[in-house]
């Protein structure tokens, strides 16, 4: 057998063993918001500050972590995938075990607002180093696997966070799961390769970044990504508060309805990007997600009975990332694959920019009400002005097909 042989043969091993690295790596990008979610309640009690400031965690990490997703997509394009997406997942984890020693609010702020800047290096760089794996046709297949990893981390929290807390303190969490980022950080570097189809250095120029800001069918995904991580991140966000202070459920019921709820996203999202890649209908895959989005969402705010709550929370569950893939995959398909990460930081600036709002938003909101209810249905109105928008963006697909 020839080299050519060889290398053919190795070729579906090394893709396995890069694909299962990236996706652990890529577990680790959350892991500190979802904890902070998740005992919220007992770290303002501990260090004395507002559901205000509270919110505000989330949303200074998600707005830097925003702002630094096209450059992060630039980096990685101009300076190669493994080497950015190595320095995003180490920072990340690091200052996640930084959390776990803090004392004071402004120690949180400052550390979050860090870690946005660390986690935008994750995405965009995993994300193509993902797609780099694949062939061009299962791009949406690829890019789902993404948020496989990405809610690994959530889904570990809410199972093994909540005992954890219950024999030492809030701070136990995050020293733990950081120790093993960081290890699992040096296994990717020593272990892990360049995709096949991203091993070279992108010729991207600023000048490619700045022309993307000048097309309508950017900014039509744009509004789309905005709701989109907006839905996600909102509700995620205070889900837990939601249901431990609103609707008197345990920590440790609230995190098993979490640790659930990651478990149905994972799956449901790898599902969407297959259908999409099948049918060759992003666009219907999205504008229906974003239908049941807007019905389960708005129905959280006023449902007493725990049975139903939990119904609804589910149904949600599957349909909030379903669209993940497709959404992601429409810009490559239209302006191609040889600035994957920066079409992929572009789309999830202007996500991020929705997670802040809507992040932030609900706390405020719970604030001057007392409860979650008119954020939930803040949410809801959102997913419908989204839908407007799916609906042009078919057109503009139809009018120029990808190229």
């Amino acid at each position: 057998m020839g080299p050519e042989g060889t290398r053919e043969k190795e070729l579906p091993r090394s893709r396995a063993v890069n694909v299962l690295l990236i996706m652990i790596c890529m577990s680790f990008q959350v892991v500190a918001l979802a904890t902070i979610a998740l005992f919220l309640p007992l770290i303002i009690s501990d260090l004395g500050f507002s559901f205000t400031q509270g919110g505000s965690l989330s949303a200074i990490s998600i707005f830097l972590y925003a702002l630094m997703q096209i450059p992060a997509g630039f980096l990685a394009d101009r300076y190669g995938l493994k080497r950015v997406f190595f320095i995003g997942v180490l920072g990340t984890t690091l200052l996640c075990l930084l959390f776990g020693m803090i004392s004071a609010y402004w120690h949180a702020f400052i550390n979050q607002a860090l870690t946005g800047l660390f986690r935008s290096l994750i995405f965009a760089s995993g994300v193509a180093l993902l797609t780099g794996w694949f062939r061009p046709e299962r791009r949406a297949t690829a890019m789902g696997l993404s948020l496989v990893g990405l809610f690994w981390g959530p889904f570990l929290i809410n199972i093994i966070g909540p005992p954890l807390v219950a024999r030492s303190n809030w701070r136990t969490p995050f020293i733990s799961f950081a120790l093993l980022g960081i290890l699992c950080a040096f296994l990717y570097q020593l272990m892990g390769k360049e995709a096949p189809d991203s091993g070279k250095v992108s010729e991207v120029g600023l000048r490619h970044v700045s022309k993307l800001f000048g097309y309508p069918f950017m900014w039509v995904c744009g509004v789309i990504q905005f709701v989109r991580l907006g839905v996600m991140n909102g509700v995620a966000f205070w889900l837990p508060t939601f249901l431990i202070d609103e609707r008197g459920f345990s920590l440790s019921a609230a995190g098993l309805v979490i640790a659930l709820r990651s478990l149905i996203i994972a799956p449901s999202n790898v599902l969407g990007s297959y259908v999409s890649d099948r049918l060759k209908r992003p666009t219907l895959i999205i504008g229906a997600s974003l239908v049941i989005l807007a019905a389960t969402t708005s129905s959280l705010g006023f449902c007493r009975s725990s049975p139903l709550l939990l119904s609804l929370i589910f149904i949600n569950s599957i349909f909030v990332q379903l669209y993940f893939g497709p959404l992601f995959a429409i810009p490559v398909e239209r302006y191609g694959g040889n600035m994957a990460a920066t079409l992929t930081g572009f789309g999830n600036f202007f996500a991020n920019l929705g997670g802040f709002a809507f992040s932030y938003l609900l706390g405020l909101l719970k604030d001057k009400t007392g409860h979650l209810g008119w954020g939930f249905h803040a949410i809801a109105g959102a997913c419908i002005i989204a839908l407007i928008f799916v609906i042009i963006l078919e057109r503009m697909r139809r009018q120029a097909p990808g190229r």
